[in-house]
């Protein structure tokens, strides 16, 4: 990873702050930027160190120790006092996070621009999802790299995974790769605290796709209220081009308001765009499983190995994905 990060071109400032409101506090935005930074111990001399805060500690508080070690420019929400005799650009933004996602988008080339990116969000089934529309896309001949609370899939590569979804910057490093690597499609999870972190800005999704919603992640360090938890999620659906939601999950109206995208939906009620139908339990040798036909935006029988209402839903929120990829039936069963 490193030669990698040493074949990155420096970046012109201004350049990086392009999709940005900010305000110049000090300095000249006419720099050249070796590295984005913000990790006060990767500092290297001449780089953009953004100032971000964290449950254990603030990058501002390091704002004076980051200018002596050489960085050129400060990413700063707040205001920082700094030694007199260092030569650094001040930048203030609204939201260090949010300018992160933006900033890390532009030094990597916006690579999401180059991929069909798919996000998957909801309480429960977002990893079973994501790894079915992998499996599927694949079948048809995408090549398609995968986010995931597991592990980060780039070709032949698994990379551990620390978050369900990772900070923007490696995000945006993980997207560059992809593209590298070419693959034309990424499917990821998408958590309600990556999205109130804005991990995930900077690009817009190709697909949202919304699988359900229970109280699970309300406490310290997630979601205050179950309010919260909601707008959180909804925020995937002013960030995408299509959004696809449960429309059996009681909360998908709350989740989809103010959207900004075209919306489909899919589950058992007849109100469905896309249903599962004739629901029936499948009993073999060492096998069980459920069948049910898909009518609505498609129509044809299929069979999932695993039985339950959530194998169905996550096969449905799979299906309702490829269909927008011209996958065929055959590749979808």
């Amino acid at each position: 990873m490193e030669k990698d990060k040493n074949k990155m071109e420096n970046k012109k400032l201004a350049e990086l702050l392009e999709h940005l409101e900010y305000e110049l506090v000090q300095g000249t935005l006419d720099r050249e930027i070796p590295a984005v930074v913000y990790d006060s111990r990767k500092v290297v001399p001449g780089c953009l160190f953004l100032c971000i805060g964290g449950a254990n500690f603030d990058g501002h508080d390091f704002a004076a120790q980051v200018a002596e070690q050489g960085a050129g420019v400060l990413v700063v929400q707040k205001d920082v006092e700094l030694p007199e005799n260092v030569d650094v650009t001040v930048v203030k933004v609204a939201d260090t996070r949010y300018a992160m996602a933006f900033i890390s988008a532009a030094w990597f080339g916006h690579p999401a621009e180059k991929l069909k990116v798919i996000g998957i969000t909801g309480t429960k089934g977002k990893t079973t999802t994501t790894y079915l529309v992998k499996s599927i896309l694949e079948n048809a001949g995408y090549k398609v790299g995968l986010v995931g609370t597991i592990e980060v899939i780039i070709g032949d590569e698994h990379i551990h995974a620390n978050n369900t979804t990772p900070e923007s910057y490696l995000l945006q490093e993980y997207f560059a790769r992809m593209v590298e690597a070419g693959l034309d499609t990424v499917v990821m999870e998408v958590s309600s605290q990556a999205l109130m972190l804005h991990r995930t800005q900077g690009f817009v999704f190709d697909y949202g796709i919304f699988t359900n919603l229970e109280p699970d992640h309300i406490g310290p360090n997630e979601h205050a209220s179950f309010e919260e938890y909601l707008h959180c999620k909804g925020l995937l659906f002013k960030q995408c081009k299509v959004g696809i939601v449960n429309g059996d999950d009681e909360h998908w109206q709350a989740v989809t308001e103010g959207h900004t995208c075209t919306l489909e939906s899919f589950g058992m009620g007849e109100h469905c765009m896309l249903r599962a139908e004739n629901r029936q339990l499948v009993h073999k040798p060492g096998e069980l499983g459920v069948t049910f036909h898909v009518a609505g935006l498609m129509d044809f029988d299929v069979e999932v190995p695993m039985p339950g209402r959530f194998s169905v839903y996550n096969a449905l929120a799979a299906i309702a994905i490829c269909r927008h990829f011209k996958v065929d039936e055959e590749n979808i069963k």
